[in-house]
């Protein structure tokens, strides 16, 4: 018992950059005295003391802030960052080496009795503040859940959940990879418009609605540094992990959040521009073949403004 407890005051001063020394851990960290509670609350539940194992569980919860069933099964080495408000269910199992921030609830879904009702973590998880994870699936080894993330279906080990419901991002994209090259793909590389039908006069140069085909250049040129920026962050976050593990630091990301470009909104402009840029090249189609079938904007109309339609656009 003496070594399990210095195991989690050694993990504690191992990841919490905020403890100074054992003492204040042993004697200043709410995480810590929940589990040691649970530990000793979790032996009653086992020898069928239930009302006794309740009722030192609810002591630990008015102390603490962190309510955990006697009935949940929990890890060595396991750290309650912070941990207020934190919920753990009665079938809920958490594996070594997991780090839990505040606010986070693994919860059931079921109301039937004897079912395996609330999540499972695996070793080595990283749950960030405000996430709910709900149901009795399991997330995989080295998964990291992000703050305020809503998980309700397997998380494979080594991947990352993020949003509500949670989206699972996996190391290996490789269809954001081939989207990413379709899009960065030089203008030359474009499909040439067809040839005019014979018989139609094609305007001259005054009288054309688009005089020239806009080739995205600014837009291919936005993600291509974006892609060289990407790849030189994620080059130094694995000279400063790999400096880190040589140090006997360990490898780990506060609140489940890392410098890799897994973040939603990064993506989400990554796909505007995207989109954006396949706009244009859609309307300088449209304008070729306008061009090449001779039509005219007829009533009075302006005639086709290309660059005002991309100012729109962006």
């Amino acid at each position: 018992m003496l070594k399990q407890l210095r195991e989690d005051i050694a993990c504690i001063l191992k990841r919490d950059p905020a403890a100074r020394s054992r003492w204040e851990i042993l004697t200043c960290y709410p995480g810590l005295h929940a589990i040691l509670a649970h530990r000793l609350a979790h032996k009653l539940w086992k020898r069928n003391f239930f009302w006794l194992a309740r009722f030192l569980s609810h002591i630990s919860r008015i102390l603490t802030g962190i309510e955990i069933h006697p009935g949940a099964t929990i890890g060595n080495r396991v750290f309650f960052d912070h941990g207020f408000g934190i919920v753990v269910g009665e079938t809920a199992v958490i594996g070594d080496d997991c780090t839990i921030y505040q606010g986070v609830t693994l919860g059931g879904t079921s109301l039937y009795k004897g079912e395996k009702r609330h999540p499972t973590l695996e070793n080595g998880v990283v749950v960030g503040a405000g996430a709910q994870i709900l149901g009795g699936f399991t997330v995989g080894a080295g998964a990291k859940v992000g703050s305020n993330a809503v998980v309700v279906k397997p998380v494979p080990a080594g991947a990352t959940a993020v949003g509500n419901p949670a989206r699972v991002i996996t190391k290996d994209q490789p269809s954001q990879k081939a989207h990413d090259d379709t899009l960065t793909a030089s203008p030359e590389q474009a499909p040439t418009p067809t040839p005019p039908s014979e018989g139609v006069k094609p305007f001259s140069d005054a009288t054309l609605p688009c005089q020239s085909e806009w080739s995205g250049k600014p837009l291919h040129e936005l993600l291509e540094r974006s892609r060289r920026d990407s790849t030189a962050a994620k080059n130094s976050e694995s000279s400063r992990q790999s400096q880190s593990a040589q140090e006997g630091s360990g490898e780990f990301a506060a609140y489940a959040v890392d410098n890799t470009n897994n973040d939603p909104l990064i993506q989400v402009i990554n796909e505007l521009v995207a989109h954006a840029a396949n706009q244009d090249a859609r309307i300088s189609k449209l304008c070729h073949a306008l061009e090449e079938l001779g039509q005219r904007v007829e009533n009075g109309v302006t005639p086709l403004d290309a660059e005002r339609l991309n100012k729109l656009i962006e």
